[in-house]
């Protein structure tokens, strides 16, 4: 026996959940890069600019920070975010002359061209994100 109206409610729940789990990938792919020795100058030398959020586990300033910087990621879709935690790379650190945390320094061409320090929140990371998109 057909029931048009469960055909119906089924078909509109089966395009509901694909719409879902499209939106899912979507934001999977927009995602912050963790970046490490391997893959940190292949990041910042491309021409898309790309801004570094410079963290540690125990800072806390930075792991609040944390969401923020995921949630504007997915705001800005033509700038690269990535993180880089100072602790597991220290020779980055050191030869970019990071002395404080969190740092976020915006690379093009390989190049730092502009840089926010501190917990700036949302404000902090959208004006210098509006800047290079």
């Amino acid at each position: 026996m057909y029931d048009e109206e469960l055909e119906r409610i089924k078909q509109k729940k089966l395009f509901e959940m694909i719409k879902k789990q499209q939106e899912f990938n979507e934001q999977k792919e927009i995602g912050v890069v963790e970046l490490d020795s391997a893959n940190f100058e292949q990041m910042v030398s491309s021409k898309t600019p790309t801004l570094v959020d410079f963290w540690a586990e125990w800072c806390a300033p930075c792991r609040t920070m944390h969401p923020v910087f995921t949630r504007m990621a997915r705001k800005f879709k033509k700038i690269r975010f990535a993180r880089l935690n100072i602790d597991q790379n220290q020779e980055i650190a050191t030869r970019l002359g990071i002395q404080s945390i969190p740092i976020f320094i915006m690379f093009k061409d390989g190049n730092p061209i502009d840089k926010v320090v501190g917990a700036v929140g949302e404000p902090g990371i959208n004006l210098i994100a509006q800047k290079y998109s």
